[in-house]
């Protein structure tokens, strides 16, 4: 389906959220210290008062809201790109083929650092977008529903039901992010790669089939889809008037979802039947708050003087791909024992101060690079590898 943007194709919106999205990426990355809990014991009350409150408000805010905006946004990306190659008279889904292959090795890169990236997943799940991107607009929402209702779950639970005395098995997710823990506490850069590359990767993977991120992300990329398709991201009337039932909704429905999510084991005895029931009403409580986020941030772009200080983020969210990879790289060394371990020394508190520090200095360099430069480095070079080959 080809759709005509009014103007550049480049959306002011679409950067501030990315922007925001990846902010609160890398303060949550540092307060979990990249996924190697390890901390110094606390003996200060006021101290402990703040690592509670610091941790509980970052995983309210960002847990899971974060990276469903940023997996909206790729699949949003992938409409913008493909809509252009389809105005100029290209197929751009071969060329996305590649440009996942090449996602796989940024990816890859990024898991050498941090056992918790996401974008070899997002290289796998990506192949999604190809599949449906000539399918009518109720088909596609209907297949985004039928995976954010996380099908899978909904068999675990019929199952365990059909099945009383079914036991709930072990996560192999953790059986892996053992094993790393073990290379992140050591003094081996080289052994901590080695592990990050394999078991890391298998702990990363394991986690996101375990819960239902596999289908959540599919469903969000193609759910990022249609907004391109649609034009949701633009200014009308029309749009504000959408995004501001979004913001109810979203909001309406979180509360009562993440409510019932932390009380199902008081009314459900099998553990087999309330784990999958609860991973499917705490995905859809964490789709409500994101929608919330997303039709907030739109909102007071649009319309509330804030859009000028807003806009001062559009550099950091054009460099997300250099801005995600760098943290990963920076926070390794920062808190492995390989690097300077500071895991013995910050506790939660500290560690959020040094998350805003890290996205204070990456946000000074956004907005310098991108003085003399249309995209971040990594952005720049994954588009010079999609292209390589083609000539007009």
């Amino acid at each position: 389906m080809e759709v005509k943007l009014p103007g550049s194709s480049r959306i002011d919106v679409a950067d501030v959220l990315r922007g925001f999205a990846v902010m609160g990426i890398i303060v949550l990355h540092s307060v979990e210290h990249y996924n190697f809990y390890s901390y110094p014991e606390t003996t200060a009350s006021w101290m402990q008062f703040t690592d509670k409150v610091i941790w509980e408000a970052m995983f309210f805010t960002f847990g899971g809201k974060a990276y469903a905006i940023f997996a909206l946004l790729f699949g949003f990306s992938f409409f913008i790109q493909d809509n252009r190659q389809l105005q100029q008279g290209r197929d751009f889904r071969g060329r996305f083929a590649w440009r996942l292959v090449l996602l796989f090795l940024f990816g890859n890169i990024n898991a050498a650092f941090f056992t918790g990236e996401i974008l070899v997943l997002y290289s796998i799940i990506g192949f999604v977008l190809i599949g449906v991107c000539r399918l009518s607009t109720r088909v596609v929402l209907g297949l985004a529903i039928i995976c954010m209702l996380q099908p899978l779950a909904w068999w675990e639970f019929f199952s365990a039901l059909v099945h009383p005395g079914q036991e709930i098995g072990q996560n192999l997710s953790n059986y892996y992010f053992g094993i790393a823990f073990e290379a992140q506490q050591g003094t081996s850069f080289w052994e901590m790669l080695k592990v990050n590359l394999w078991e890391g990767q298998l702990a990363s993977l394991t986690w996101a089939w375990e819960h239902g991120r596999m289908f959540q992300t599919a469903a969000l990329f193609m759910l990022g889809m249609l907004i391109g398709r649609t034009g949701l991201f633009l200014y009308t009337e029309q749009n504000l008037k959408f995004w501001f039932k979004a913001l109810l909704i979203g909001i309406v429905a979180f509360f009562p979802l993440n409510g019932l999510g932390n009380l199902l084991p008081q009314f459900v005895e099998s553990q087999a039947a309330w784990v999958p029931l609860k991973l499917i009403i705490q995905s859809l409580a964490n789709l409500g708050f994101m929608v919330f986020m997303v039709s907030g941030i739109i909102l007071l772009f649009y319309t509330t003087a804030l859009k000028k200080w807003m806009s001062k983020i559009i550099p950091y969210g054009r460099m997300s791909l250099t801005d995600y990879i760098t943290q990963s790289i920076v926070g390794s060394c920062l808190f492995y024992g390989w690097g300077i371990a500071l895991h013995r020394y910050l506790g939660i508190t500290w560690s959020f101060g040094m998350g805003i520090l890290l996205f204070g200095l990456q946000y000074c360099f956004a907005c310098w690079w991108m003085k003399t430069h249309k995209q971040g480095p990594f952005e720049g070079w994954w588009k010079k590898a999609t292209w390589i080959g083609y000539k007009n």
